[in-house]
């Protein structure tokens, strides 16, 4: 396991990798504010965190396992600040760089609730009025690119080592990200953006080739999944559902919409077709994403959706968890 110290349980973890601290720019923040910032580096791939993170997986699967494993490697990258050597930001010139697609007055129709959530008068006013959206969105791409290669060293040992055969891959982010839709960036919402993570699983012997299934799944949804691959008992209290039949047949039927959570009494329900939200003050909103996957139109006041957004309320939480009392949304 490759991690941070702080989340190190030796009953969970036999084996533990801190992540080494990355370097920075000598004098930072470069082009924003605190860690939210971006800027090359002038150095090696081999100086930075998640390279050094990658050699220790690599490690543990060049040696000999006479049980079966289970190895989790996590990566920083492209967790801000997006610091990466110099090549990545040179593969995205800025005369290149395509802004996301973003409508004026895009928060009019959103409730006050998610207004508070997006903060346009924070981030995405920073970005506007030292013009430094190109340049943000710059130092995303040359992070996401920084890490994918990254990716790919573990994955070529894993092809090399004698496990190749018989190891089951989970690949996932652990949230999405925005980089201006909304007025809004980071992640800390329960939009579209920031909501959706990419997700592969590959199972030996099970999972098809370029398989890809439009089921709403979730990220609860891999412990119950590895313990049905694994033929491990299932536990009781697993709030998740097992995608094991969507790696079969990734058509095959399924009626779970995926849930998110942000803040108390905050939620989002996603079907295959529509985002509904509700806040704690009951507040709403709606998308339909077969006719707006930008989520520019809240259809939640219009009473033709009134059966839609009942429909969708049904999969809410009906238990609310407190606040954790140490939650700090603005180290992020």
């Amino acid at each position: 396991m490759a991690g941070i110290p702080a989340f190190n349980d030796d009953a969970s973890w036999p084996s533990y990798f801190d992540i080494p601290k990355s370097p920075e720019p000598p004098k930072a923040p470069v082009n924003g504010f605190a860690h939210f910032d971006w800027s090359p580096v002038d150095v090696q791939d081999e100086d930075m965190g998640d390279f050094k993170v990658v050699n220790a997986g690599i490690g543990f699967l060049n040696e000999k396992h006479a049980k079966p494993f289970f190895l989790a490697v996590g990566f920083t990258r492209p967790h801000l600040p997006w610091y990466v050597p110099q090549k990545y930001f040179d593969q995205y010139p800025l005369s290149s760089i395509k802004l996301p697609k973003t409508m004026a007055n895009d928060l009019d129709d959103v409730p006050g609730a998610g207004v508070k959530i997006a903060k346009p008068k924070g981030d995405h006013k920073f970005i506007v009025e030292n013009k430094q959206w190109e340049k943000a969105v710059q130092g995303y791409l040359a992070s996401i690119t920084f890490a994918d290669g990254q990716i790919g060293r573990l994955l070529n040992a894993l092809e090399n080592s004698e496990y190749a055969q018989n190891t089951v891959i989970v690949f996932f982010g652990d949230h999405g990200w925005h980089l201006g839709e909304k007025e809004h960036w980071r992640k800390f919402a329960l939009w579209e953006e920031a909501s959706r993570v990419p997700f592969i699983v590959y199972a030996p012997g099970l999972s098809k080739t370029s398989g890809v299934s439009e089921r709403t799944v979730n990220l609860m949804d891999i412990y119950p999944t590895l313990t049905e691959l694994c033929k491990l008992p299932a536990k009781k209290g697993v709030e998740g559902n097992s995608i094991v039949p969507l790696l079969k047949n990734p058509a095959a039927a399924w009626h779970h919409p995926s849930i998110t959570t942000h803040g108390f009494g905050n939620h989002a329900v996603r079907s295959e077709k529509y985002r509904y939200i509700r806040y704690n003050d009951g507040s709403e909103e709606l998308y339909d994403h077969d006719t707006d996957p930008q989520e520019f139109k809240n259809l939640a006041k219009d009473v033709k959706y009134a059966s839609v957004k009942a429909e969708l309320a049904k999969s809410l939480p009906a238990v609310n968890a407190k606040d954790a009392p140490t939650v700090k949304e603005d180290k992020e």
